[in-house]
Protein backbone atom coordinates (compact mmCIF):
# COMPACT_ATOMS: atom_id res chain seq x y z
CA UNK A 1 0.00 0.00 0.00
CA UNK A 2 1.32 3.42 -0.95
CA UNK A 3 1.73 6.35 1.42
CA UNK A 4 1.26 9.84 -0.01
CA UNK A 5 3.12 12.72 1.63
CA UNK A 6 1.87 16.26 1.08
CA UNK A 7 5.15 18.15 0.97
CA UNK A 8 4.63 21.13 -1.32
CA UNK A 9 3.58 24.02 0.91
CA UNK A 10 5.42 27.31 1.41
CA UNK A 11 5.98 27.08 5.17
CA UNK A 12 5.66 30.84 5.61
CA UNK A 13 5.26 30.65 9.40
CA UNK A 14 8.65 28.97 9.66
CA UNK A 15 10.50 31.40 7.42
CA UNK A 16 13.60 31.24 9.61
CA UNK A 17 14.18 27.79 8.10
CA UNK A 18 12.19 27.74 4.87
CA UNK A 19 13.79 30.57 2.91
CA UNK A 20 16.23 28.08 1.37
CA UNK A 21 14.39 24.76 1.71
CA UNK A 22 10.83 23.39 1.79
CA UNK A 23 9.39 22.85 5.25
CA UNK A 24 9.50 19.03 5.02
CA UNK A 25 13.28 19.32 4.66
CA UNK A 26 13.75 21.31 7.87
CA UNK A 27 16.01 19.31 10.15
CA UNK A 28 14.99 17.58 13.35
CA UNK A 29 18.28 16.34 14.71
CA UNK A 30 20.39 15.18 11.77
CA UNK A 31 17.46 14.34 9.48
CA UNK A 32 14.68 16.27 7.72
CA UNK A 33 11.27 15.96 9.36
CA UNK A 34 10.16 14.25 6.14
CA UNK A 35 12.62 11.43 6.87
CA UNK A 36 11.22 11.07 10.41
CA UNK A 37 7.70 10.69 9.03
CA UNK A 38 8.78 8.18 6.39
CA UNK A 39 10.84 6.23 8.92
CA UNK A 40 7.77 6.02 11.16
CA UNK A 41 5.64 4.64 8.33
CA UNK A 42 8.39 2.24 7.26
CA UNK A 43 8.66 0.83 10.78
CA UNK A 44 4.96 -0.01 10.41
CA UNK A 45 5.77 -1.83 7.14
CA UNK A 46 4.53 0.92 4.81
CA UNK A 47 7.58 1.57 2.62
CA UNK A 48 6.21 2.69 -0.73
CA UNK A 49 5.98 6.49 -0.84
CA UNK A 50 4.66 9.14 -3.22
CA UNK A 51 5.87 12.62 -2.31
CA UNK A 52 3.80 15.57 -3.57
CA UNK A 53 6.56 18.15 -3.93
CA UNK A 54 6.05 21.79 -4.77
CA UNK A 55 7.87 24.78 -3.31
CA UNK A 56 11.61 24.10 -3.68
CA UNK A 57 10.81 20.51 -4.56
CA UNK A 58 14.22 20.12 -6.16
CA UNK A 59 15.70 20.05 -2.64
CA UNK A 60 13.66 16.92 -1.90
CA UNK A 61 14.72 15.34 -5.19
CA UNK A 62 18.41 16.03 -4.56
CA UNK A 63 18.16 14.63 -1.04
CA UNK A 64 16.85 11.27 -2.21
CA UNK A 65 19.10 11.13 -5.28
CA UNK A 66 22.08 11.48 -2.91
CA UNK A 67 20.46 9.73 0.04
CA UNK A 68 23.23 7.28 0.85
CA UNK A 69 26.03 9.83 0.53
CA UNK A 70 24.19 12.30 2.74
CA UNK A 71 23.50 9.74 5.45
CA UNK A 72 26.83 7.91 5.69
CA UNK A 73 30.43 8.64 6.52
CA UNK A 74 32.66 8.90 3.45
CA UNK A 75 36.33 8.31 2.74
CA UNK A 76 37.24 10.12 -0.47
CA UNK A 77 40.56 9.93 -2.28
CA UNK A 78 40.96 12.88 -4.59
CA UNK A 79 43.24 13.31 -7.55
CA UNK A 80 43.79 11.20 -10.65
CA UNK A 81 42.82 7.95 -8.94
CA UNK A 82 39.60 9.24 -7.41
CA UNK A 83 37.80 6.79 -5.17
CA UNK A 84 35.06 6.92 -2.57
CA UNK A 85 34.18 4.50 0.20
CA UNK A 86 30.99 4.61 2.24
CA UNK A 87 30.92 3.68 5.93
CA UNK A 88 27.93 2.87 8.16
CA UNK A 89 25.61 2.84 5.16
CA UNK A 90 21.99 3.66 6.01
CA UNK A 91 19.89 0.81 4.69
CA UNK A 92 16.38 2.16 4.09
CA UNK A 93 14.46 -0.26 1.89
CA UNK A 94 12.04 2.30 0.52
CA UNK A 95 10.54 3.09 -2.85
CA UNK A 96 10.13 6.84 -3.28
CA UNK A 97 8.26 8.55 -6.12
CA UNK A 98 8.71 12.33 -6.12
CA UNK A 99 6.21 14.31 -8.17
CA UNK A 100 6.43 18.04 -8.81
CA UNK A 101 2.81 19.00 -8.16
CA UNK A 102 3.36 22.76 -8.47
CA UNK A 103 4.32 25.58 -6.16
CA UNK A 104 0.80 26.99 -5.66
CA UNK A 105 -1.33 23.86 -6.08
CA UNK A 106 -3.80 23.29 -3.20
CA UNK A 107 -3.60 20.07 -1.22
CA UNK A 108 -6.49 18.36 -3.00
CA UNK A 109 -5.02 19.34 -6.34
CA UNK A 110 -1.73 17.74 -5.35
CA UNK A 111 -3.55 14.45 -4.81
CA UNK A 112 -5.33 14.94 -8.13
CA UNK A 113 -1.96 15.18 -9.88
CA UNK A 114 -0.49 11.98 -8.40
CA UNK A 115 -3.54 9.77 -8.89
CA UNK A 116 -1.72 7.98 -11.72
CA UNK A 117 0.83 6.57 -9.27
CA UNK A 118 -1.74 4.94 -6.98
CA UNK A 119 -2.91 2.14 -9.29
CA UNK A 120 -6.55 2.62 -8.31
CA UNK A 121 -5.87 1.25 -4.81
CA UNK A 122 -6.48 2.26 -1.20
CA UNK A 123 -3.70 4.53 0.09
CA UNK A 124 -2.41 6.22 3.22
CA UNK A 125 -1.76 9.95 3.29
CA UNK A 126 -0.33 12.53 5.65
CA UNK A 127 1.32 15.93 5.80
CA UNK A 128 5.07 16.36 5.46
CA UNK A 129 5.47 18.54 8.53
CA UNK A 130 4.10 16.71 11.57
CA UNK A 131 4.89 13.64 13.65
CA UNK A 132 2.87 11.36 15.89
CA UNK A 133 2.90 7.94 17.50
CA UNK A 134 -0.51 7.02 16.09
CA UNK A 135 -0.96 3.27 15.66
CA UNK A 136 -1.14 3.05 11.87
CA UNK A 137 -2.27 -0.55 11.79
CA UNK A 138 -5.14 0.16 14.19
CA UNK A 139 -6.02 3.16 12.05
CA UNK A 140 -6.13 0.95 8.96
CA UNK A 141 -8.24 -1.69 10.70
CA UNK A 142 -10.67 1.01 11.88
CA UNK A 143 -10.96 2.32 8.33
CA UNK A 144 -11.58 -1.09 6.79
CA UNK A 145 -14.12 -2.01 9.48
CA UNK A 146 -16.29 1.03 8.79
CA UNK A 147 -16.09 0.76 5.01
CA UNK A 148 -16.14 4.46 4.22
CA UNK A 149 -14.19 6.37 1.59
CA UNK A 150 -12.04 8.31 4.04
CA UNK A 151 -10.72 8.20 7.58
CA UNK A 152 -8.78 11.00 9.26
CA UNK A 153 -6.93 10.90 12.55
CA UNK A 154 -8.53 13.23 15.08
CA UNK A 155 -6.23 14.69 17.72
CA UNK A 156 -6.49 17.10 20.63
CA UNK A 157 -3.63 19.59 20.25
CA UNK A 158 -1.85 20.94 23.30
CA UNK A 159 -2.67 24.49 24.28
CA UNK A 160 -0.06 27.12 23.54
CA UNK A 161 -0.32 28.38 27.10
CA UNK A 162 -0.35 26.78 30.53
CA UNK A 163 -3.52 27.13 32.57
CA UNK A 164 -4.00 28.30 36.15
CA UNK A 165 -6.38 26.42 38.42
CA UNK A 166 -7.63 29.01 40.92
CA UNK A 167 -9.36 27.91 44.10
CA UNK A 168 -10.97 29.59 47.10
CA UNK A 169 -9.86 33.08 48.05
CA UNK A 170 -8.05 33.39 44.73
CA UNK A 171 -5.22 31.04 45.69
CA UNK A 172 -3.56 29.32 42.77
CA UNK A 173 -4.14 25.62 43.39
CA UNK A 174 -1.97 24.36 40.58
CA UNK A 175 -0.50 25.18 37.21
CA UNK A 176 -1.13 22.88 34.25
CA UNK A 177 1.57 23.09 31.61
CA UNK A 178 0.05 23.14 28.12
CA UNK A 179 -3.01 20.96 28.76
CA UNK A 180 -4.74 19.32 25.83
CA UNK A 181 -7.49 21.29 24.20
CA UNK A 182 -11.13 20.33 24.45
CA UNK A 183 -11.70 20.24 20.72
CA UNK A 184 -10.69 17.60 18.22
CA UNK A 185 -8.82 18.71 15.11
CA UNK A 186 -7.68 17.06 11.90
CA UNK A 187 -4.25 15.60 12.59
CA UNK A 188 -3.73 14.11 9.15
CA UNK A 189 -2.68 10.45 9.03
CA UNK A 190 -5.45 9.57 6.59
CA UNK A 191 -6.64 6.41 4.89
CA UNK A 192 -8.37 6.94 1.55
CA UNK A 193 -10.18 4.67 -0.85
CA UNK A 194 -9.70 5.36 -4.59
CA UNK A 195 -13.29 6.65 -4.72
CA UNK A 196 -12.03 9.83 -3.08
CA UNK A 197 -11.04 11.07 -6.52
CA UNK A 198 -14.74 11.47 -7.35
CA UNK A 199 -14.60 14.38 -4.88
CA UNK A 200 -11.32 15.93 -6.04
CA UNK A 201 -10.59 18.41 -8.79
CA UNK A 202 -7.39 20.23 -9.69
CA UNK A 203 -8.31 23.29 -7.59
CA UNK A 204 -9.64 21.33 -4.58
CA UNK A 205 -8.46 22.00 -1.04
CA UNK A 206 -8.34 18.69 0.81
CA UNK A 207 -9.16 20.17 4.23
CA UNK A 208 -12.05 22.27 2.92
CA UNK A 209 -13.79 21.10 -0.24
CA UNK A 210 -12.94 17.41 -0.18
CA UNK A 211 -13.30 16.45 3.48
CA UNK A 212 -16.33 18.72 3.94
CA UNK A 213 -18.15 17.08 1.04
CA UNK A 214 -17.22 13.61 2.22
CA UNK A 215 -18.62 14.45 5.66
CA UNK A 216 -21.86 15.72 4.12
CA UNK A 217 -22.51 12.37 2.44
CA UNK A 218 -21.47 10.28 5.45
CA UNK A 219 -18.21 9.01 3.96
CA UNK A 220 -15.72 10.42 6.47
CA UNK A 221 -14.78 8.71 9.74
CA UNK A 222 -12.58 10.00 12.57
CA UNK A 223 -10.05 7.74 14.27
CA UNK A 224 -9.45 9.29 17.70
CA UNK A 225 -5.81 9.42 18.76
CA UNK A 226 -5.31 10.30 22.42
CA UNK A 227 -1.53 10.25 22.53
CA UNK A 228 1.31 12.27 21.01
CA UNK A 229 0.88 14.49 17.97
CA UNK A 230 2.93 17.55 17.08
CA UNK A 231 2.98 19.65 13.91
CA UNK A 232 5.88 21.90 12.98
CA UNK A 233 4.17 25.10 11.88
CA UNK A 234 6.27 27.61 13.81
CA UNK A 235 9.84 28.11 14.97
CA UNK A 236 8.69 27.38 18.50
CA UNK A 237 7.37 23.97 17.41
CA UNK A 238 10.59 23.37 15.46
CA UNK A 239 12.47 23.96 18.72
CA UNK A 240 10.16 21.63 20.69
CA UNK A 241 10.70 18.75 18.25
CA UNK A 242 14.45 19.22 18.23
CA UNK A 243 14.57 19.27 22.02
CA UNK A 244 12.59 16.02 22.16
CA UNK A 245 14.95 14.41 19.66
CA UNK A 246 18.13 15.67 21.32
CA UNK A 247 16.93 14.49 24.73
CA UNK A 248 15.96 11.08 23.31
CA UNK A 249 12.35 11.67 24.31
CA UNK A 250 10.80 11.61 20.83
CA UNK A 251 7.52 9.65 21.04
CA UNK A 252 7.45 9.07 17.28
CA UNK A 253 10.82 7.25 17.36
CA UNK A 254 9.63 3.66 17.44
CA UNK A 255 12.82 2.28 15.87
CA UNK A 256 16.12 1.42 17.54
Amino acid sequence: MKTVLLAGGLGTRLKEETEVKPKPMVMVGNYPILWHIMKFYAENNFRDFVICAGFKGEVIQEYFKNFQDLNTDLTIKTGENFSMERHNVVQEDWQVTISNTGKDTPTGGRLFKIQKYLNGERFLCTYGDGVSNVNLNELLRFHIKHGKIATLTAVRPPSRFGQLKIGRNDFVDRFEEKPEGENWVNGGFFVFEPEIFKFIELNSVLEDDVLTNLAKVGELKAFKHYDFWQPMDTYREFTILNQMWDQEKAPWKIWK
